[in-house]
């Protein structure tokens, strides 16, 4: 297969990460992590957990990805609910889950950071989404897992501005860093504790990942091309999972995000 999209193929290959029985959660305004969470459990595990952000619940029956209604079914039809301090601290370090984040800045031990752009803190030059149980997780989790939508040096640095999420660093006692990190340009683990590269996504070069990397790459002797979405994963992904396109809007921005927020959200308030 030849026609599909970059998010599709990411939605892919965080799917293939995904182990049948594996407790998985989801963050906030994840559509793509969400859409590959339900491509693995119609494929090859359906036997997922999903831990959610949303109302702190723990659900057999996964949300659909949808924008207008998502709170619902976490909420109404969630297995258990439970404060969020008990979930970041105390329940999800003993069960391990295995979590996807998207980090604004990575450095090249995995160590990430989504609290603020800038020397100053109070006044930074960008702020960020925030923390919330990133430093929690990342201290004792070893299920770690990253992914990056726009593969740039603006997140790839030689230096964190601030660090919420603790990669493969010395003053680890628990846990791990980052096992795996999936961008739009290839696939990276962290063998090492340093960022590897393992594939390259079709159509993309070895000096174009260089040259939008902030330091200089680990390449594993056997670096493959990525391989390409079934036509099975596309079926699932564009008819049953995800037709409405929510997946895409984390890789987009300015006006065609906007167009493509009111055009969901259109959709779903009408049915």
């Amino acid at each position: 297969m030849t026609d599909f999209t970059i998010d599709e193929l990411m939605v892919c290959c965080i799917a293939r990460q995904i182990k049948n029985g594996e407790i998985i959660v989801q963050g906030l305004a994840t559509p793509l992590v969400g859409a590959a969470f339900l491509l693995a459990r119609n494929t090859h595990a359906p036997d997922l957990y999903f831990a959610s952000a949303i109302g702190q619940g723990v659900c057999r029956e996964p949300a659909p990805l949808g924008l207008v209604h998502i709170e619902e079914l976490w909420l109404d039809r969630a297995l258990i609910n439970v404060g969020f301090v008990s979930v970041a601290a105390d329940i999800l370090p003993r069960l391990r889950p295995k979590e996807f984040f998207r980090p604004a800045q990575v450095d090249a031990n995995g160590n990430f950071n989504n609290l603020a752009i800038g020397s100053d803190y109070h006044h930074p030059r960008l702020r960020l989404p925030g923390s919330g149980g990133i430093p929690d997780v990342t201290v004792v989790n070893d299920q770690v897992y990253l992914y990056v939508t726009r593969h740039s040096r603006v997140t790839f640095v030689p230096q964190l501005d601030f660090r919420s999420g603790l990669g493969h660093a010395p003053e680890r006692n628990y846990g791990a860093g980052p096992r795996y990190l999936i961008t739009n340009l290839g696939q990276f683990d962290f063998l090492y504790g340093k960022m590897r590269l393992t594939s390259i996504h079709p159509g993309v070069t070895l000096d174009r990942i260089q040259s939008k990397t902030g330091f200089p790459l680990e390449i594993a002797p056997d670096v493959v091309e990525t391989p390409a979405p079934a036509a099975e994963e596309l079926e699932l992904i564009r008819n049953q999972i995800d037709p409405l396109g929510i997946r895409k809007l984390e890789l987009l921005s300015g006006a065609p995000r906007r167009e493509l927020l009111e055009r969901i959200i259109q959709i779903e308030t009408a049915e």
